[in-house]
């Protein structure tokens, strides 16, 4: 029996922050840099009600649909299925679209993880593998394998467990 790794899709497999980043210039500032999100936390720096809106979008049909995929996910996590049975764990209860969406998405960008291996939850606390990559803390702190702090900018602040910046490195870490 291979080890296992779990998988988040926001902001590890799939580029979550970089589909607000598209809504926030389409929607509110056409000349903001997407770097400035991407050093920065949404929560902190946009005003109250527009975070609010932008954050209420992930309730719109097809917000999940067309999601960019993170740069190196489909190949690391190809290597990694040779040495270890990988399921993607994303809590994707809280959002009532995104359960068929991102099934969806997963057929299209990561077809070598078998449907059996996705695991649709809203607690991820009942996910038991060697290994969780995820980029929220909270998920992190009750798993009872290691635990992978894929880097986001809500995240930077936490120093609880071993930060990952890029497929790149998990694959480094564990291949």
């Amino acid at each position: 029996m291979k080890p296992r790794i779990a998988i988040d899709m926001d902001d590890v497999l799939a580029d979550t922050v970089g589909k607000f980043i598209d809504i926030y210039r389409r929607d509110f500032d056409t000349t903001v840099l997407p770097t400035f999100f991407r050093e920065n936390s949404f929560h902190e720096i946009l005003e109250k009600d527009v975070y609010q809106r932008l954050a209420d979008s992930v309730h719109q049909p097809g917000f999940f649909t067309d999601i960019a995929v993170m740069e190196g996910a489909q190949e690391v996590t190809r290597a990694l299925s040779e040495k270890y049975d990988l399921y993607v764990t994303s809590a994707a209860m809280e959002f009532r679209n995104s359960l068929s969406e991102k099934y969806d998405w997963l057929d299209e960008h990561f077809p070598h993880i078998h449907w059996k291996n996705r695991v649709f939850c809203g607690d991820k606390s009942i996910i038991r593998a060697d290994v969780m990559i995820d980029d929220m803390p909270y998920n992190l702190v009750s798993f009872q394998g290691k635990g992978l702090l894929f880097d986001a900018p809500h995240n930077r602040d936490n120093t609880l467990f071993e930060r990952v910046n890029s497929w790149e490195q998990v694959g480094r870490i564990l291949l």
